[in-house]
């Protein structure tokens, strides 16, 4: 499980890289988050040397991995998907089988897209509650009664008050996410404006010191805005 398709064809195509040993008989699972592009180049590099291919990102951080509640988005070979089960129940929840080499990184996208999206609506709303004359504190408590109660918003809302911003899923691989999201979107010619708005946020973030903090740090984006009067 690597950071990026850089990293994760490194891995793969590089010198003492896994395509040197793979065979017929061997397998390779690769459990990054990449562009789909990235996922259809390991598995045709794998499966020329009669390998079989798997890729397997997942949904879920720090706490979902050290407790075995990963969701994982697996697509590719399905006898090696079967194989590889066993691991992945204790690894993660959830196992999904999502078709063919390419679909596993779409969903990932898709998920991480909405979650940054809704990441930086929570940061405008938790900055607006505060600059308003509201306890930001009374904002968690009500969010978390209503219909768009969620475990981000309950997980990370009262850490953002306390400007901790320890790493569970560092900013600077959320706004990757955001950028091949969009790239998607490109490719299906699907407007993301609100996605693209949010990848700017992010972006912001990372000029300001802050990609290797977690993802909720965008909402330190909102705090050098002063008040003008």
């Amino acid at each position: 499980m690597l950071s990026d398709p850089a990293a994760a064809l490194s891995v793969v195509l590089d010198k003492d890289g896994v395509l040197e040993q793979i065979c017929g008989g061997k397998g390779y699972i690769d459990m990054s988050t990449v562009d789909p592009e990235t996922s259809c180049k390991i598995n045709e590099a794998i499966t020329s040397k009669g390998g079989r291919f798997l890729e397997a990102p997942v949904s879920g951080s720090k706490q979902p991995a050290e407790t075995g509640q990963l969701v994982i988005l697996a697509a590719g070979d399905k006898a090696l998907y079967e194989a590889a089960i066993p691991a992945f129940d204790i690894l993660g929840k959830k196992s999904f089988f999502l078709g063919q080499v390419g679909n596993g990184a779409k969903m990932k996208l898709v998920v991480n897209m909405i979650m940054g999206s809704m990441m930086n609506a929570f940061s405008e709303g938790l900055t607006l509650a505060d600059r308003s004359g509201l306890n930001p504190h009374d904002l968690l408590d009500v969010l978390d009664l209503g219909a768009i109660a969620n475990p981000m918003f309950k997980g990370k809302g009262p850490a953002m008050l306390q400007n901790n911003y320890s790493p569970a899923f560092p900013l600077k691989h959320q706004q990757k996410d955001m950028r091949l999201a969009l790239a998607l979107g490109d490719e299906n010619s699907v407007p993301m404006p609100v996605a693209a708005a949010s990848n700017e946020a992010f972006k912001k973030a990372r000029s300001m010191g802050l990609g290797d903090m977690d993802f909720s740090a965008v909402f330190e984006t909102l705090k050098v805005l002063k008040h003008s009067s």
